[in-house]
């Protein structure tokens, strides 16, 4: 499956909005299997697809839910 279109900016915009860098979001979200800066970047770049229990973290964090994440019509706002 693709990823969606705006899923990797919406990622940044979550990091950027909670004044995270790429090794402090690591540690602030709820997800245990490792993480690192250089996964972060592929992800906010649309080179990879992060897992679905991290883009939970993800929604979570930024107080919004998986749905808007994965789907392009819906925004952060």
């Amino acid at each position: 499956m693709a990823i969606p279109k705006n899923l990797p900016k919406k990622l940044k915009e979550i990091r950027v909005r909670a004044g995270l860098t790429k090794t402090a979001i690591i540690r602030a979200l709820p997800y245990k299997p490792p993480l690192y800066p250089s996964q972060i970047s592929q992800f906010e770049r649309g080179e990879r697809q992060p897992p679905l229990l991290l883009m939970l973290a993800y929604a979570e964090l930024g107080g919004t839910c998986l749905c808007v994440l994965a789907d392009d019509e819906l925004s952060l706002e």
